[in-house]
């Protein structure tokens, strides 16, 4: 027998496939969310969502009400004006006739660049959420006709979304024009006073002889109404004018509504 040098034996192998799965059972486990990760998690999904849907809403009322309204104030405008065509000499009717949300008369503010519809009734539906101009003209808010001898003739309507026709009348100031287009003739009133806050159950401004307006007597005037603050119905602002001018719309459109 020959001697041989012994070689020493490699240490044995650690871990192995049954360590590398115990590991990988492990790191699962450590994975694996408690239920307070889950409710963190959801909870905060959910205000992602409700921010997103606020967003939308926010979107939908101060853009996309303007869009449909102002949309549908001037095909209305438009209707109104082609009814009228080569009927100058018609006589403007009794307000009894006009039946709630039918437009009878065009407003225009020169100065804010405003041209709405003016239709029967304060109505939300039927008249100012379509945005149009609506005429104080039911029951104890009954309020004069342009055409009329004397009295007030009171509007309504939005300052802020459906197309808020309303949305800069405290910008006009005392000499401003405001002109109404009727069937027969344009009435045109000068603006000669503003409250910029009052209640909305106060009605008296709307009278024949609107309280606060510095009229001191019976005469044609002007009454325009909207809510204030902006985005807010908490109070009324009121704009008040006297007329200043009548002129058949056969004779043409008056200066205010030229130069």
């Amino acid at each position: 027998m020959t001697l041989r040098r012994l070689e020493p034996e490699p240490p044995a192998a650690t871990g192995g496939r049954a360590e590398r799965r115990r590991a990988a059972q492990r790191a699962a486990r450590a994975r694996k969310d408690s239920p307070g990760v889950i409710v963190s998690r959801f909870v905060g999904e959910l205000f992602i969502t409700v921010g997103v849907v606020m967003l939308l809403f926010v979107a939908y009322q101060l853009w996309w009400t303007n869009v449909i309204a102002q949309r549908q104030a001037g095909g209305a405008a438009k209707d109104l004006q082609h009814s009228w065509a080569g009927d100058d000499a018609g006589a403007d009717r009794d307000a009894g006739e006009f039946s709630p949300g039918q437009g009878f008369a065009i407003l225009y503010i020169p100065t804010l660049d405003v041209k709405a519809p003016i239709a029967q009734g304060i109505g939300k539906q039927k008249v100012l959420d379509r945005g149009m101009v609506g005429h104080y003209a039911d029951g104890p808010l009954r309020t004069a006709m342009p055409w009329d001898r004397t009295g007030n003739f009171a509007l309504a309507a939005h300052r802020n979304t459906h197309g808020e026709p309303f949305r800069y009348v405290n910008r006009l100031k005392p000499g401003d024009k405001i002109v109404v287009e009727t069937r027969s003739a344009f009435y045109t009133y000068e603006m000669t006073s503003r409250l910029d806050q009052t209640s909305p159950a106060n009605v008296r401004v709307i009278e024949p002889v609107p309280a606060g307006s510095r009229f001191t007597g019976p005469g044609r005037y002007i009454t325009l109404t909207t809510c204030t603050p902006e985005f807010t119905s908490t109070y009324r602002m009121i704009v008040w004018g006297k007329m200043v001018d009548e002129r058949p719309r056969s004779k043409g459109k008056p200066d205010a509504l030229v130069n």
